[in-house]
């Protein structure tokens, strides 16, 4: 068979597996509450009985419900599929060890994608508006593909208990949305704030955000897309080689 007819069929299976994860797991209870919920009670918490502009609140949620809802089924999916045995079924397919992985990821990709929609077409509907579309659009994109490559990396420990997986992501995520100028913008934070800043990928997808809401980004946006597409890369090689070494122990 052909190269490219090759690549063809594992991009149809990839397709395959993540429209599987998605129809099984975005209903799962930790999917709904840790992708969804979470974020919108955490920032209505810090938001409720402070005088906020809509221009400020919205990055930041918009920021919030993509890193949360794109990190939700990820992490899930190889502990659950481990758990009910149907990881070796579907490694005794004629499927590259990637093409699971990649599936896994687009699946989370996906999901973080169409519910981070929701706020912004709230943000919308209240007002707001958006100097850069294209821009603001391939962020959202981007960051959503980075932020599903960290969920999968969060599913590596060779574990078949989601709960475990769950702690491990949630050890990540709750220092990550403290750090990334959601709350408080990068140009207020003192200089050693923003150093610890910097090590966060959702930092820069916030950036951009106020940069096309606020027009009060403090990075220039290419820096901040050249650093949000280095996560990116970076933690889809990180996913598919730490995987290789992980998988065959949940055999």
């Amino acid at each position: 068979m052909p190269e490219h007819a090759l690549v063809w069929q594992q991009l149809r299976r990839l397709l395959v597996i993540a429209l599987k994860d998605i129809r099984i797991y975005y209903s799962k209870g930790p999917v709904v509450v840790f992708g969804v919920l979470f974020p919108v009670f955490l920032f209505l918490a810090f938001s409720i009985g402070r005088e906020l502009t809509i221009d400020f609140m919205m990055p930041g949620l918009i920021g919030m419900v993509l890193f949360f809802t794109a990190t939700s089924i990820s992490p899930v999916v190889v502990p659950w599929e481990s758990q009910a045995r149907t990881l070796e079924r579907l490694m005794s397919c004629p499927l590259r060890l990637e093409t699971i992985i990649a599936g896994d990821i687009f699946a989370s990709f996906l999901f973080g994608t169409a519910i981070s929609l929701v706020p912004i077409i709230a943000a919308l509907a209240l007002g707001v508006t958006v100097s850069s579309p294209v821009l603001f659009g391939l962020a959202v994109l981007l960051a959503s593909l980075c932020f599903a490559a960290l969920g999968n990396i969060f599913s590596v420990p060779p574990s078949n208990v989601p709960a475990t997986v769950n702690m491990i992501a949630a050890a990540v995520r709750f220092p990550v949305i403290f750090i990334s100028g959601i709350f408080i913008p990068l140009q207020q934070l003192p200089t050693w704030g923003q150093w610890i800043a910097y090590i966060s990928p959702l930092t820069y997808f916030t950036d951009i955000a106020r940069g096309c809401i606020q027009g009060e980004a403090h990075l220039p946006l290419v820096v901040d897309f050249a650093l949000l597409l280095a996560f990116t890369i970076v933690f889809l090689v990180l996913a598919m080689r730490l995987h290789h070494r992980t998988m065959p122990r949940r055999l």
